[in-house]
């Protein structure tokens, strides 16, 4: 692979991670519910998803999926439901940003690790991107190591990008702010969520 193809996927890796959505929505919330660790958590946990999505596109799933409508659909189904659950929750305020501020809840790094893995494989719009971009690097991942860097990249710059969110969130003057707001966060978060899940219905 050489340099200049190597920083197309760079680019293309890091426009699908700066994509606003639920992903960044997820780990805000995390961010400034739980703090710093918490967010990392999820970053990373996130990224982990990000790179078993190109690793199943190196291995030819997105052709299989493209081929098969049922399998796809049923994915996304299944991502625009966790959207709709997860707007709700935050309209409601049940395990949202303000009900765990007031209540001083603690959520474990775990179960921020897992709604991070969650909103990222179920999330339709990454499996969509991965088919409809990533997936035209497949056919240069000839070697062991192109297909490693096809893996790590996205991986590394999914969960960098995240990293820098968090640490800019947890920034203590920042984060007073925004707890400040945190029962709008959770209504505005749950808006969009609710409106990604309408969307990603409709589309299908």
């Amino acid at each position: 692979m050489t340099f200049t193809t190597w920083l197309s996927l760079f680019a293309v890796a890091l426009l699908g991670a700066m994509s606003p959505g639920p992903s960044l929505a997820m780990v805000v919330k995390h961010t400034l519910a739980g703090g710093r660790s918490n967010g990392l958590c999820t970053a990373w946990a996130h990224a982990c998803g990000i790179a078993m999505y190109a690793f199943i596109t190196m291995i030819g799933l997105a052709v299989v999926l493209h081929n098969m409508p049922v399998v796809f659909d049923a994915i996304s189904y299944a991502g625009a439901l966790y959207l709709a659950y997860l707007g709700v929750m935050a309209l409601r305020s049940k395990g949202g940003v303000a009900a765990r501020m007031e209540s001083g809840e603690r959520v474990s790094n775990l179960q921020s690790a897992k709604e991070g893995i969650l909103i990222s494989v179920l999330n339709p719009k990454i499996t969509l991107f991965f088919i409809a971009l990533f997936s035209q690097f497949v056919s240069i991942g000839h070697t062991v190591g192109a297909k490693a860097t096809i893996v790590m990249t996205p991986f590394i710059v999914d969960g960098m990008w995240y990293t820098l969110i968090v640490l800019l969130l947890s920034n203590a003057a920042v984060l007073d702010r925004l707890r400040a707001k945190a029962a709008w966060i959770d209504r505005v978060s749950g808006c969009v969520l609710l409106a990604l899940a309408l969307r990603v219905v409709v589309s299908i």
